[in-house]
């Protein structure tokens, strides 16, 4: 690497850890991290009611026994929006270093309940047409309809509320001898009063001239237009790829991954999961689970095509070893002992199937669900689930699936191969050189 690209790369890294460290994106990263145990046992609670449960129960047995699965779908999926509000708050309280952050998540969630319409209209079991009922919270406004501004409010409630609770004339002291809960309560007592009132101003406002509520208004004209730029197969692509290139720099794809795509991709997964519980056609091809399934086989990259090229053509015994080293972790999809073992980090020869292979696998699987081939993914597995498994649990039960998984997978092995090939050769120049150096320096 020439000087000239190498500081190209060293400001391109410090762009890149700047922007990792932003505390609205990692205080973001840190809630959906938070939170995700909730939807993948919302997803196998789907799944094993409307496949496994239907194989072994019928008629008003499998009713009661999917009553199980309902009551787990409420609990997680269906109130995702004031989850994700609650934990943005309290996260992105601790990364200001707000010793409060508790109270921060409540604020959060009460600001976005302030946003929610007092009627709504609901359709009464047996009936055809939707009436008008109030001082009701229905799912749909709880749910994934609603992570978004969860999402918006969050961070916007929290900022004013952390703000204002660190002026010193609007908190209240009760002195030392009352319990530490009781004065923490008190101490942001007036900045609550101040947030939760502005917000309910904002919403009363908002409904008395337009006739609408925030959490339409964010859905309608931000979070529905974003989602369909940012997880369409291209705008997939190009952050997928920019994520995996900043891997080439040592730097986590989180940074762009995390933060900026997967909260879009999760929303897809959680309406895809809502869709299928209901019966309903699926209405997303990319979500989380399918760039996790076909576009992390064995992690960033997916090395775990890697290893397996290097297994049957390298030569070199340092990059054999670390792959026997790396092979358990990878299939299940933890790779960093490839990432910095290998290593892929400023290692030019395997960029381009570092960054090609995750690509040919989202398009493969893209295009393949769009040709009715394959079930889209319906489920969010844990990322560490191996590749055949992965498929078809995301899937709901779909043998094609992994059909096409392991043929895009040996694909990945494919065109991994003559770049290892290409790497065996760099490193054997860089030994003969290295070699030639020292019977000078000897000399």
């Amino acid at each position: 690497m020439s000087l000239q690209n190498s500081k190209v790369a060293d400001k391109f890294a410090t762009f890149a850890a700047k922007m990792g460290a932003q505390i609205h994106l990692r205080s973001l990263r840190d809630a959906f991290a938070t939170i995700m145990p909730l939807y993948i046992l919302a997803g196998l609670a789907v799944l094993l009611n409307n496949t496994v449960f239907t194989w072994i129960f019928k008629g008003k047995t499998l009713l009661q026994v999917q009553y199980w699965g309902t009551l787990l779908s409420n609990a997680t999926l269906n109130i995702s929006g004031i989850l994700i509000a609650a934990m943005i708050g309290y996260c992105l309280a601790k990364n200001r270093r707000f010793d409060n952050p508790i109270s921060a998540a409540l604020v959060s969630m009460s600001a976005l309940i302030t946003m929610m319409p007092n009627t709504v209209k609901l359709i009464p079991d047996g009936a055809k047409k939707a009436v008008d009922i109030s001082a009701v919270l229905p799912y749909t406004n709880l749910g994934t309809g609603a992570m978004f501004a969860g999402v918006i409010v969050g961070l916007l409630a929290t900022e004013a509320f952390v703000r204002i609770s660190r002026i010193k004339k609007l908190q209240v002291h009760l002195g030392e001898n009352v319990p530490p809960a009781v004065g923490k309560s008190f101490d942001v007592l007036i900045p609550t009063i101040i947030v939760l009132s502005c917000s309910a101003i904002i919403s009363a406002l908002l409904y008395n001239l337009s006739g609408m509520n925030l959490i339409n208004l964010i859905t309608t004209f931000i979070q529905e237009p974003l989602r369909h730029i940012g997880t369409g197969i291209w705008g997939v692509i190009i952050l997928y790829s920019l994520g995996n290139l900043l891997w080439l720099f040592g730097i986590h794809q989180s940074v762009i991954y995390s933060s900026i795509l997967e909260p879009l991709l999760i929303i897809n997964i959680t309406q895809n999961i809502a869709a299928y519980n209901a019966g309903k056609a699926i209405p997303n091809i990319i979500n989380v689970s399918q760039v996790q399934t076909y576009g992390l086989m064995g992690g960033s990259g997916s090395t775990l095509c890697l290893l397996v090229a290097t297994f049957l053509v390298g030569h070199s015994a340092v990059t054999k070893n670390v792959s026997k080293l790396s092979i358990a972790p990878g299939i299940f999809n933890i790779n960093e002992p490839v990432i910095f073992g290998y290593p892929i980090v400023y290692n030019v020869a395997l960029a381009i199937p570092f960054v090609l292979v995750p690509v040919m696998g989202l398009v493969i699987s893209y295009v393949t669900t769009t040709l009715g081939w394959m079930n889209p993914c319906v489920i969010q597995v844990p990322w560490t689930t191996p590749i055949g498994f992965s498929a078809f649990l995301a899937t709901a039960g779909d043998w094609r699936a992994v059909v096409i998984q392991l043929i895009t997978f040996v694909l990945g092995v494919l065109v991994y191969i003559p770049f290892v090939m290409i790497n065996d050769k760099v490193l054997k120049k860089e030994n003969d050189n290295a070699a030639v150096a020292g019977d000078v320096q000897e000399a």
